[in-house]
């Protein structure tokens, strides 16, 4: 290993134990040893994702199964994936032992050289990532998106790359110690997560890490809990909202038309903002705002709203048969997603929901009832969320997707939207969110097709 900031990060000698696999691990193992890092991988399921892969690797011992002890305490650095609580006994072990706790994005952090925009926030953060990403190669700007969204912040190192679009969960907040975005942004603060964080404050703290971080700051004057974490303002700091007209980025009403403005300065129409519903239009605000930070210019950005319609599993349209909207929001994977899913769309709905709830408190959908015509419930949490929406309107349990969609099609008539927005994480019966919105596409196209 060469000298420069990542012989800073890890020293003379480093061996790097990393514990869990999947893209986050595979990725760090990879890059160290490019570049000649001792390191070992270590994973407590038998077969995890990536493992094949990761045996080829030369030089890297692989151990599966566990967390033994000693294989832990011989690490000079311990880099955990976002998906592993450190609150584990070998992981607590490793650092009172000595270990130095490391994160993939630290590492990232001490690769590159180029600007970074970084992105939080319970709902929107994949779409804005992605929309400032389309914004910046529109301007020309050669560009790399991922991280929590994918792919893996490290396999983003490009020297030929001019800006970085990082996506970050709060568990890779919460292990990050050095990087410096030049503008961060927190969109919202809604329950989340919260079998993994002690309560909602402490959840928003570690959102807010990010702002501590970084140069720029751009932040939600909608949301009381991102405005309590930005604290007073400053002259680095730049505001969105929808219902805020002294936000620095806001939408006003002139000639008829509703607009997306700068300081009362109309610029975009909403009409050219091609994502749909309301919850859109605050991810384009905020989108304009880090490409502001980023010096991307507006004409780029107002033809990146033309053209971008979104990522898969976030809104996005699979069918129209016989007069009914099939919508997958796969991605919905928290109460306050599905709210805004929901928010955005024009009833009567049928909403498919269900899975892990991760302890969140599901009561804020009951105030959605009046658009819901039906709640068809499956997975590990279908008796809470029935408890919650059953007195507001007709619930359905079923045992999974599959019979979900089932009973979708035998309920729904013309003028219906059947919408999978499940409000809870995918993991009782999927390998991970895409999988649950794949097997629903396909469910609807077969029952296309034979139609």
């Amino acid at each position: 290993m060469k000298g420069g900031p990542l012989k800073d990060l890890l020293g003379e000698d480093p061996r790097v134990a990393v514990v869990g696999l999947g893209a986050t691990g595979v990725s760090a193992l990879r890059f160290l040893r490019e570049r000649g890092v001792e390191c070992l991988a270590v994973d407590s399921r038998p077969h995890p994702p990536g493992l094949d892969e990761v045996r080829s690797l030369e030089g890297v011992s692989v151990f599966t199964g566990g967390f033994p002890e000693q294989l832990l305490t011989w690490a000079t650095h311990v880099l955990v994936s976002p998906g592993v609580p450190l609150e584990q006994q070998e992981i607590r072990a490793a650092l009172e032992h000595g270990a130095a706790l490391i994160s993939d994005v630290d590492l990232f952090a001490a690769a590159v050289s180029a600007p970074v925009v970084a992105v939080t926030g319970s709902n929107g953060k994949s779409t804005v990532t992605a929309l400032v990403a389309e914004m910046a190669r529109q301007a020309g700007i050669e560009v790399r998106a991922g991280g929590n969204l994918g792919p893996a912040a490290l396999d983003l190192v490009d020297p030929d790359c001019r800006l970085y679009v990082l996506e970050l969960s709060s568990f890779q907040l919460e292990r990050t110690r050095r990087l410096r975005p030049v503008a961060g942004a927190v969109l919202n603060i809604t329950p989340d997560h919260l079998d993994r964080h002690r309560d909602l404050s402490a959840y928003a703290a570690i959102k807010g890490r990010l702002l501590r971080m970084s140069h720029w700051r751009v932040v939600n004057a909608d949301d009381r809990r991102v405005m309590q974490l930005a604290g007073q303002g400053s002259e680095r700091t730049l505001t969105f909202g929808l219902r805020s007209s002294a936000a620095t980025w806001h939408l006003l009403p002139r000639d008829g038309k509703l607009w997306l403005a700068r300081r009362g300065r109309a610029l975009i129409t909403a009409g050219d903002v091609a994502l749909a519903g309301e919850h859109n239009l605050a991810n384009a605000l905020a989108a304009l705002a880090l490409a502001e930070t980023a010096n991307i210019p507006l004409d780029a950005a107002h033809a990146a709203l033309k053209t971008f319609r979104g990522l898969p599993h976030r809104m996005q349209l699979v069918a129209r048969i016989d007069g009914v909207t099939w919508i997958n929001d796969s991605k919905g994977t928290n109460v306050g997603a599905t709210e805004a899913a929901i928010r955005g769309l024009e009833g009567p709905l049928i909403l498919l929901a269900g899975g892990d709830g991760k302890g969140a408190d599901f009561s804020p959908l009951r105030a959605c009832g009046p658009k819901i015509k039906a709640a068809i419930l499956f997975g590990k949490d279908r008796q809470r969320l029935a408890g919650v929406l059953a007195p507001v309107t007709e619930t359905i349990l079923v045992e999974d997707l599959t019979a979900a969609v089932s009973a979708a099609r035998n309920l729904a008539r013309a003028g219906d939207t059947v919408l999978l927005s499940p409000a809870c994480a995918s993991l009782d019966q999927f390998a991970d969110y895409r999988a649950r919105g794949d097997l629903f596409e396909a469910l609807v196209k077969r029952w296309q097709s034979a139609a």
